[in-house]
Protein backbone atom coordinates (compact mmCIF):
# COMPACT_ATOMS: atom_id res chain seq x y z
CA UNK A 1 0.00 0.00 0.00
CA UNK A 2 1.26 2.81 -0.85
CA UNK A 3 0.46 6.63 -2.31
CA UNK A 4 0.45 7.55 -5.85
CA UNK A 5 2.98 10.01 -6.86
CA UNK A 6 -0.17 11.46 -9.37
CA UNK A 7 -3.36 10.76 -11.47
CA UNK A 8 -4.57 9.80 -14.84
CA UNK A 9 -7.71 12.19 -15.57
CA UNK A 10 -9.94 10.20 -18.13
CA UNK A 11 -13.05 12.57 -18.72
CA UNK A 12 -15.31 10.73 -20.19
CA UNK A 13 -14.12 7.11 -19.76
CA UNK A 14 -16.15 5.38 -21.62
CA UNK A 15 -16.75 7.05 -25.40
CA UNK A 16 -15.48 5.75 -28.34
CA UNK A 17 -12.29 7.68 -29.45
CA UNK A 18 -14.01 8.90 -32.05
CA UNK A 19 -15.98 11.39 -29.80
CA UNK A 20 -13.11 12.39 -28.43
CA UNK A 21 -12.29 15.42 -31.07
CA UNK A 22 -15.76 17.04 -30.45
CA UNK A 23 -15.43 16.47 -27.02
CA UNK A 24 -12.48 18.37 -26.53
CA UNK A 25 -13.46 20.92 -29.39
CA UNK A 26 -16.98 21.64 -27.24
CA UNK A 27 -14.98 21.82 -24.16
CA UNK A 28 -12.26 24.14 -25.66
CA UNK A 29 -15.36 26.54 -26.55
CA UNK A 30 -16.77 26.46 -23.40
CA UNK A 31 -13.39 27.62 -22.02
CA UNK A 32 -13.02 30.22 -24.70
CA UNK A 33 -16.74 31.65 -24.09
CA UNK A 34 -15.93 31.56 -20.10
CA UNK A 35 -12.56 33.45 -20.91
CA UNK A 36 -14.12 35.78 -23.09
CA UNK A 37 -17.75 36.60 -20.60
CA UNK A 38 -16.49 37.02 -17.79
CA UNK A 39 -12.90 38.92 -18.36
CA UNK A 40 -15.65 41.14 -20.30
CA UNK A 41 -17.48 41.49 -17.28
CA UNK A 42 -14.75 41.96 -15.38
CA UNK A 43 -12.96 44.96 -17.23
CA UNK A 44 -16.24 46.51 -17.66
CA UNK A 45 -17.37 47.11 -13.92
CA UNK A 46 -13.75 47.55 -13.08
CA UNK A 47 -12.94 50.27 -15.40
CA UNK A 48 -16.07 52.21 -14.79
CA UNK A 49 -16.39 53.95 -11.94
CA UNK A 50 -20.42 54.62 -12.20
CA UNK A 51 -20.74 50.58 -11.57
CA UNK A 52 -19.19 50.63 -8.01
CA UNK A 53 -22.32 49.59 -7.03
CA UNK A 54 -23.22 46.82 -4.42
CA UNK A 55 -25.41 44.63 -7.43
CA UNK A 56 -22.50 44.64 -9.66
CA UNK A 57 -19.48 44.42 -6.69
CA UNK A 58 -21.68 40.85 -6.29
CA UNK A 59 -21.01 39.94 -9.94
CA UNK A 60 -17.56 40.98 -10.34
CA UNK A 61 -16.89 38.66 -7.81
CA UNK A 62 -19.33 35.76 -9.01
CA UNK A 63 -17.03 36.69 -12.25
CA UNK A 64 -13.53 36.58 -11.30
CA UNK A 65 -14.59 33.02 -9.36
CA UNK A 66 -16.30 31.84 -12.38
CA UNK A 67 -12.80 32.98 -14.34
CA UNK A 68 -10.57 31.01 -12.07
CA UNK A 69 -12.44 27.60 -11.77
CA UNK A 70 -12.94 27.13 -15.51
CA UNK A 71 -8.53 28.12 -15.50
CA UNK A 72 -7.85 25.74 -12.77
CA UNK A 73 -10.10 22.44 -14.62
CA UNK A 74 -10.67 22.95 -18.37
CA UNK A 75 -7.07 23.59 -20.21
CA UNK A 76 -5.96 19.94 -18.20
CA UNK A 77 -8.84 18.42 -19.74
CA UNK A 78 -8.23 19.70 -22.86
CA UNK A 79 -4.58 18.87 -23.14
CA UNK A 80 -5.27 15.27 -22.15
CA UNK A 81 -7.39 14.75 -25.41
CA UNK A 82 -5.34 17.10 -27.54
CA UNK A 83 -1.84 15.98 -26.44
CA UNK A 84 -2.48 12.68 -24.63
CA UNK A 85 -1.25 14.25 -21.20
CA UNK A 86 -3.91 13.51 -18.65
CA UNK A 87 -1.35 13.06 -15.88
CA UNK A 88 -2.13 15.03 -12.90
CA UNK A 89 0.86 15.22 -10.11
CA UNK A 90 -0.46 14.29 -6.34
CA UNK A 91 -0.30 17.82 -5.30
CA UNK A 92 -1.83 19.45 -8.62
CA UNK A 93 -4.86 16.91 -8.28
CA UNK A 94 -5.23 18.29 -4.48
CA UNK A 95 -5.08 21.84 -5.83
CA UNK A 96 -7.94 20.77 -8.39
CA UNK A 97 -9.90 19.60 -5.11
CA UNK A 98 -9.33 22.33 -3.21
CA UNK A 99 -10.14 25.11 -6.13
CA UNK A 100 -13.21 23.13 -7.20
CA UNK A 101 -14.86 23.13 -3.61
CA UNK A 102 -13.36 26.21 -2.98
CA UNK A 103 -15.10 28.17 -5.48
CA UNK A 104 -18.06 26.26 -6.39
CA UNK A 105 -19.09 27.09 -2.61
CA UNK A 106 -18.35 30.71 -2.97
CA UNK A 107 -20.76 30.99 -6.06
CA UNK A 108 -23.07 29.28 -4.08
CA UNK A 109 -23.12 32.05 -1.54
CA UNK A 110 -22.56 34.69 -4.31
CA UNK A 111 -25.93 33.65 -5.66
CA UNK A 112 -27.34 33.96 -2.02
CA UNK A 113 -26.12 37.47 -1.73
CA UNK A 114 -27.49 38.02 -5.18
CA UNK A 115 -31.14 37.30 -4.11
CA UNK A 116 -30.96 39.15 -0.97
CA UNK A 117 -29.64 42.13 -2.96
CA UNK A 118 -32.58 41.63 -5.40
CA UNK A 119 -35.45 41.28 -2.42
CA UNK A 120 -34.25 44.20 -0.41
CA UNK A 121 -34.33 46.04 -4.14
CA UNK A 122 -37.50 45.20 -4.85
CA UNK A 123 -39.38 44.25 -1.46
CA UNK A 124 -37.88 47.34 0.26
CA UNK A 125 -37.01 49.74 -2.12
CA UNK A 126 -36.84 52.86 0.40
CA UNK A 127 -34.67 51.25 2.73
CA UNK A 128 -32.46 49.79 -0.38
CA UNK A 129 -29.75 52.51 0.27
CA UNK A 130 -29.19 51.62 3.76
CA UNK A 131 -29.41 48.25 4.08
CA UNK A 132 -26.79 47.46 0.77
CA UNK A 133 -24.19 49.63 0.97
CA UNK A 134 -20.76 49.00 -1.00
CA UNK A 135 -18.64 48.13 2.30
CA UNK A 136 -21.60 45.76 3.76
CA UNK A 137 -21.35 43.95 0.44
CA UNK A 138 -17.34 43.87 0.16
CA UNK A 139 -17.07 42.74 3.68
CA UNK A 140 -19.94 39.77 3.26
CA UNK A 141 -17.77 38.89 -0.08
CA UNK A 142 -14.77 38.43 1.51
CA UNK A 143 -16.34 36.68 4.68
CA UNK A 144 -17.34 34.22 1.74
CA UNK A 145 -14.21 34.00 -0.07
CA UNK A 146 -12.86 32.82 3.24
CA UNK A 147 -15.45 31.12 4.72
CA UNK A 148 -15.54 28.95 1.74
CA UNK A 149 -11.68 28.64 1.24
CA UNK A 150 -11.53 27.16 4.83
CA UNK A 151 -14.04 24.65 3.86
CA UNK A 152 -12.74 23.24 0.65
CA UNK A 153 -9.23 23.49 2.51
CA UNK A 154 -10.29 20.91 4.97
CA UNK A 155 -11.52 18.83 2.12
CA UNK A 156 -8.67 18.93 0.54
CA UNK A 157 -6.32 18.04 3.24
CA UNK A 158 -8.78 15.31 4.54
CA UNK A 159 -8.29 13.32 0.92
CA UNK A 160 -4.74 13.96 1.21
CA UNK A 161 -4.18 11.88 4.30
CA UNK A 162 -5.99 8.45 2.42
CA UNK A 163 -3.69 6.47 1.51
CA UNK A 164 -4.08 5.22 -2.36
CA UNK A 165 -2.99 1.99 -4.10
CA UNK A 166 -3.86 0.31 -7.52
CA UNK A 167 -5.96 2.05 -9.83
CA UNK A 168 -4.90 5.71 -10.05
CA UNK A 169 -7.44 6.77 -12.94
CA UNK A 170 -10.03 9.47 -12.19
CA UNK A 171 -13.16 9.31 -13.90
CA UNK A 172 -13.90 12.55 -14.48
CA UNK A 173 -12.60 15.80 -16.42
CA UNK A 174 -10.91 17.51 -13.59
CA UNK A 175 -10.14 15.97 -9.97
CA UNK A 176 -13.31 15.86 -7.10
CA UNK A 177 -13.63 14.36 -3.69
CA UNK A 178 -15.89 12.20 -5.14
CA UNK A 179 -13.36 10.99 -7.69
CA UNK A 180 -10.43 10.39 -5.63
CA UNK A 181 -12.00 9.18 -2.62
CA UNK A 182 -13.10 6.38 -5.19
CA UNK A 183 -9.53 5.23 -5.09
CA UNK A 184 -9.08 5.03 -1.37
CA UNK A 185 -7.41 1.98 0.06
CA UNK A 186 -9.48 1.93 3.23
CA UNK A 187 -12.68 2.21 4.26
CA UNK A 188 -14.01 6.03 3.74
CA UNK A 189 -17.38 5.77 4.44
CA UNK A 190 -17.55 8.01 7.57
CA UNK A 191 -15.13 10.78 5.56
CA UNK A 192 -18.20 10.49 3.17
CA UNK A 193 -20.48 11.25 5.06
CA UNK A 194 -18.71 13.99 6.80
CA UNK A 195 -18.06 15.56 3.53
CA UNK A 196 -21.47 15.23 2.57
CA UNK A 197 -22.95 16.76 5.15
CA UNK A 198 -20.52 19.73 4.80
CA UNK A 199 -22.23 19.92 0.94
CA UNK A 200 -25.44 20.02 1.92
CA UNK A 201 -24.75 23.15 4.68
CA UNK A 202 -23.25 24.66 1.86
CA UNK A 203 -26.20 23.91 -0.43
CA UNK A 204 -29.43 23.75 0.77
CA UNK A 205 -28.87 26.36 3.41
CA UNK A 206 -28.58 29.21 0.68
CA UNK A 207 -30.89 27.23 -1.94
CA UNK A 208 -33.93 27.66 1.10
CA UNK A 209 -33.15 31.82 1.34
CA UNK A 210 -32.77 31.85 -2.43
CA UNK A 211 -35.80 30.18 -3.20
CA UNK A 212 -37.88 32.39 0.24
CA UNK A 213 -36.66 35.55 -1.29
CA UNK A 214 -37.60 34.47 -5.12
CA UNK A 215 -41.28 33.50 -3.67
CA UNK A 216 -41.83 36.61 -1.65
CA UNK A 217 -40.18 38.77 -5.14
CA UNK A 218 -42.70 37.04 -7.19
CA UNK A 219 -45.47 37.96 -5.00
CA UNK A 220 -45.14 41.57 -5.02
CA UNK A 221 -44.35 41.40 -8.41
CA UNK A 222 -48.06 39.84 -8.94
CA UNK A 223 -49.38 42.35 -6.63
CA UNK A 224 -47.96 45.85 -7.44
CA UNK A 225 -46.89 45.58 -11.34
CA UNK A 226 -48.84 46.02 -14.12
CA UNK A 227 -48.68 43.37 -17.06
CA UNK A 228 -46.22 44.56 -19.10
CA UNK A 229 -43.95 45.03 -16.21
CA UNK A 230 -44.94 42.20 -14.51
CA UNK A 231 -44.02 40.03 -17.46
CA UNK A 232 -40.34 41.31 -18.08
CA UNK A 233 -40.49 40.64 -14.39
CA UNK A 234 -41.37 37.09 -15.07
CA UNK A 235 -38.67 36.44 -17.27
CA UNK A 236 -36.40 38.63 -15.36
CA UNK A 237 -36.66 36.01 -12.20
CA UNK A 238 -37.64 32.90 -14.69
CA UNK A 239 -33.74 33.30 -16.17
CA UNK A 240 -32.13 33.80 -12.56
CA UNK A 241 -34.56 30.58 -11.21
CA UNK A 242 -32.78 28.66 -14.21
CA UNK A 243 -29.24 29.29 -13.86
CA UNK A 244 -29.82 28.58 -10.10
CA UNK A 245 -31.38 25.63 -10.05
CA UNK A 246 -28.72 24.22 -13.01
CA UNK A 247 -26.52 25.28 -10.31
CA UNK A 248 -28.38 23.50 -7.25
CA UNK A 249 -30.28 20.62 -8.36
CA UNK A 250 -27.89 18.79 -10.21
CA UNK A 251 -25.13 19.45 -7.52
CA UNK A 252 -27.49 17.89 -4.75
CA UNK A 253 -28.78 14.87 -6.99
CA UNK A 254 -24.70 14.31 -7.40
CA UNK A 255 -24.05 14.22 -3.94
CA UNK A 256 -27.30 12.14 -3.24
CA UNK A 257 -26.83 9.52 -5.26
CA UNK A 258 -22.85 9.20 -4.37
CA UNK A 259 -23.89 9.01 -0.71
CA UNK A 260 -26.53 6.41 -0.86
CA UNK A 261 -24.93 4.31 -3.56
CA UNK A 262 -26.95 4.93 -6.84
CA UNK A 263 -25.50 3.78 -9.44
CA UNK A 264 -24.95 6.07 -12.36
CA UNK A 265 -23.38 5.90 -15.97
CA UNK A 266 -19.64 7.02 -15.61
CA UNK A 267 -19.92 9.38 -18.71
CA UNK A 268 -23.67 10.59 -17.48
CA UNK A 269 -22.08 11.27 -14.04
CA UNK A 270 -19.10 13.33 -15.99
CA UNK A 271 -21.78 15.02 -18.35
CA UNK A 272 -23.67 15.81 -14.93
CA UNK A 273 -20.14 17.50 -13.92
CA UNK A 274 -19.65 19.16 -16.72
CA UNK A 275 -23.17 21.06 -17.10
CA UNK A 276 -23.81 22.17 -13.21
CA UNK A 277 -20.00 23.27 -13.59
CA UNK A 278 -19.06 24.93 -16.93
CA UNK A 279 -22.98 26.05 -18.44
CA UNK A 280 -23.51 28.27 -15.34
CA UNK A 281 -20.16 29.77 -16.00
CA UNK A 282 -21.08 30.43 -19.61
CA UNK A 283 -24.66 31.85 -18.84
CA UNK A 284 -23.83 34.03 -15.81
CA UNK A 285 -22.39 36.93 -17.39
CA UNK A 286 -25.20 37.51 -19.81
CA UNK A 287 -28.11 36.80 -17.34
CA UNK A 288 -26.71 38.43 -14.53
CA UNK A 289 -24.55 41.39 -16.47
CA UNK A 290 -24.54 41.77 -20.06
CA UNK A 291 -28.52 42.39 -19.76
CA UNK A 292 -28.34 45.13 -17.94
CA UNK A 293 -28.89 48.64 -19.03
CA UNK A 294 -25.95 50.06 -17.33
CA UNK A 295 -23.43 47.50 -18.33
CA UNK A 296 -24.89 47.73 -22.36
CA UNK A 297 -24.48 51.50 -22.26
CA UNK A 298 -20.80 51.09 -20.95
CA UNK A 299 -20.42 48.53 -23.28
CA UNK A 300 -22.24 50.31 -26.29
CA UNK A 301 -19.66 53.33 -24.81
CA UNK A 302 -16.50 51.43 -25.42
CA UNK A 303 -17.03 50.17 -28.86
CA UNK A 304 -18.35 53.31 -30.32
CA UNK A 305 -15.08 55.50 -28.50
CA UNK A 306 -13.29 52.24 -30.35
CA UNK A 307 -14.71 52.81 -33.88
CA UNK A 308 -14.45 56.58 -33.57
CA UNK A 309 -11.07 55.85 -32.47
CA UNK A 310 -10.09 53.72 -35.88
CA UNK A 311 -12.07 55.84 -37.87
CA UNK A 312 -10.02 59.22 -36.64
CA UNK A 313 -6.70 56.82 -37.53
CA UNK A 314 -7.87 56.19 -40.92
CA UNK A 315 -8.18 59.67 -41.67
CA UNK A 316 -5.02 60.72 -40.24
CA UNK A 317 -3.37 58.16 -42.42
CA UNK A 318 -5.13 59.01 -45.53
CA UNK A 319 -4.05 62.58 -44.94
CA UNK A 320 -0.12 61.57 -44.90
CA UNK A 321 -0.54 59.53 -47.71
CA UNK A 322 -2.38 62.82 -49.77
Amino acid sequence: MANHTGFLLLGFPNIAEKFNVPVSVALFLVYLVSVFSNGTVIALIICNRKLYQPMYVVILNLAISDLLFDTVTLPKIIAKYWFDDGWISFAGCMFQVFCAHFLGSFDSYILLLMSIDRYVAICKPLRYPSIITNRRTILLCCFFWFLTSAIALAIALLDSGIPFCGDNRIRSCFCTNTGVLSLACKDVTVLKRIIFGIAMFVLLLPLAFILFSYGVIIKVIISQTQTDGRRKAFYTCATHLFVIGLYFVPRIFVYVANQFKLILNEDVNVLILCLYTFVPHMANPIIYCLRTKEIRRTLGTLIKRRILMKTQHIVVINAIAK
